[in-house]
């Protein structure tokens, strides 16, 4: 564990100390007084409210609608299978301002539901759930189907020789072996609906507003730092509460489970039902994930002049002086950086899954294990800003003077990448027979040979779902890079923000062109990664 607290001492817990002491602490002394000001003020108890109910909402939402697609990939084979499951993907990765501005053109005046029906949603709460659902369909689907598709599923069927229905068989073998899955990746989803921000901004208007989104207003807009800090407190301790009631609620559900190759559980759909779940699910693909995305592409093509490369063109100079270099380079700067944040988030997350697996069922280090559990979530739920800045004043001096270094941008976004390597090995890894790690041992093997020979090939295929997510966030992170980046070397997220914040048409086209751009950039890399996946595991 030494590695993992290291890390996170030193890039989260010293940068959001620093930035949140810039806040409270002025001429040698704490000001405490701002909490009661803001916390007993009507307007920022309605922003609380709101933001722990939409996340609730969103979170329940999500899961319904993504669930029977989590089964889907786990358990059908179908052609298109992993192209379909790298399109799923692709909207965890996009900015959460591109999202919004995407659901605004379905949603909102002049949209495809307007001109289709005269329907609006913009402006409600509907069109926020929604936004949520897109954007984290893939966090159910992938977390999930992960250790679904690796269940033996003759349990199930033998409970139904046993005279179970085929949903009682579900409920009483399936469902609970999936628990710690099902609650990781809800889990995930509430975070990063509490802390939502591009979405809630661009659709909420003037009405809605998370905490995020008013820290942002506090920082940017009022200065009001005392205010932005105290905040920051209070989301950060009710993730804190969230995590541990998480925490408490898994341990009481783990057990061992009977894990299997892969290749044995895909199966063509058999009987109307479950040729007619494949085509709901594809159904709900096609309008919560591909409409949107097609609304951006369709505008990266529609020129003043007509449909055409024209946005695209504009991409590979400086003439529009958004930026010191052609807004393309942002796609190479954007790979390097996420597979730099993959490969630290991989190290530490893979450090602390395998500390919190193997130290299970001891007591006093176990109970401190558990507790640093919860520990390594709460970057997803502080808000992005707060480490931004924290990043700035605070790894300014030796021997961490990281200002100018390009290394900064990949230890922020790894800070996002890593609780999902981790939501995602954990899981699979307690679900590890210990009996068989015991017997290796007793034959001679060393830790080494252990996890080599035993632990490995049962949870390759979570580590390569989870490698997926660190570098789908790293190439999506928005908020704190947007600080740290370097002017020379902005990443997409950051540029497309940047344009979609200058007026005009063109730079309005050029940002759809560059989120077209790392739209088929991720769908590549998945797909890539998918295919290596296969080729190592047996998939089809």
């Amino acid at each position: 564990m030494a590695v993992p607290c290291a890390f996170f001492a030193v890039f989260f817990a010293y940068p959001v100390a620093a930035i949140v002491g810039r806040g409270l602490r002025s001429d040698g002394a704490w000001h405490l007084e701002g909490f009661r000001e803001v916390l007993t003020d009507s307007g920022i108890l309605h922003v609380l409210w709101f933001t722990g109910w939409q996340a609730l909402a969103s979170t329940a939402l999500t899961l319904l609608i993504a669930l029977p697609g989590a089964y889907v990939f786990a358990r059908f084979e179908f052609p298109g299978k992993q192209l379909l499951r790298a399109v799923v993907t692709v909207p965890f990765v996009l900015p959460t301002v591109v999202v919004g501005t995407a659901f605004l053109a379905v949603l909102g005046r002049g949209g495809l539901l307007d001109d289709l029906w005269g329907v609006r949603l913009d402006s409600t709460v509907w069109s926020i759930l929604l936004a949520h659902v897109f954007f984290n369909y893939a966090v159910v689907v992938r977390t999930v189907g992960g250790l679904w598709a690796g269940l033996d599923p003759r349990q199930e069927e033998a409970a139904r020789m046993l005279g179970a229905s085929r949903f009682t068989a579900w409920r009483r073998v399936t469902l609970p072996a999936l628990g710690p899955a099902v609650a990781a990746a809800a889990l995930m989803v509430f975070l990063f609906t509490f802390t939502s921000f591009g979405v809630v901004l661009i659709l909420g208007g003037p009405t809605f507003a998370t905490l995020e989104v008013e820290i942002y207003r506090q920082t940017a807009q009022s200065l009001a730092l005392d205010t932005a800090a105290v905040l920051t407190l209070v989301q950060f301790a009710a993730v804190a509460g969230v995590l541990a009631v998480h925490a408490w609620t898994v341990r009481r559900r783990e057990s061992a489970l009977r894990l299997v190759d892969t290749a044995t559980t895909a199966r063509r759909p058999v009987g109307a039902g479950q040729w007619a779940l494949l085509g709901g699910v594809l159904v709900s693909v096609l309008l919560l994930v591909v409409v949107p995305l097609a609304v951006l592409v369709e505008r990266s093509f529609d020129t003043a002049q007509g449909y055409g490369l024209g946005y695209y063109r504009e991409l590979t100079s400086t003439d529009g002086g958004a930026f010191l270099v052609p807004p393309v380079e942002a796609i190479g700067n954007s790979l390097q950086y996420a597979l730099a944040a993959t490969a630290i988030a991989l190290v530490i997350g893979g450090l602390a899954s395998a500390a919190l697996t193997f130290t299970r069922g001891r007591s006093r280090p176990g109970r401190l294990v558990r507790g640093f559990d919860a520990l390594l979530m709460l970057p997803l739920g502080v808000s992005a800003v707060t480490v931004g800045f924290g990043f700035l004043i605070s790894l300014d001096k030796p021997p961490l003077d990281l200002r100018s270094s390009w290394i900064l941008v990949p230890l922020a976004q790894a800070l996002v990448g890593v609780p999902f390597v981790v939501r995602t090995m954990l899981p699979v890894l307690r679900a590890v027979d210990g009996r068989l790690r015991e017997a290796a041992a007793v034959l001679g093997a060393s830790p080494w040979q252990v996890w080599r020979e035993v632990d490995f090939p049962l949870v390759r295929r979570a580590l390569f779902v989870a490698a997926g997510f660190a570098f789908a966030v790293s190439l999506g992170e928005f908020g704190a890079t947007v600080f740290i980046a370097q002017p020379d070397r902005p990443t997409l997220p950051v540029a497309v923000t940047t344009l979609l914040g200058r007026p005009g048409d063109l730079n309005y086209g050029q940002a759809m062109g560059l989120s077209t751009l790392l739209m088929v950039t991720c769908a590549v890399c998945l797909l890539l990664l998918e295919r290596s996946r296969t080729d190592r595991t047996g998939e089809f």
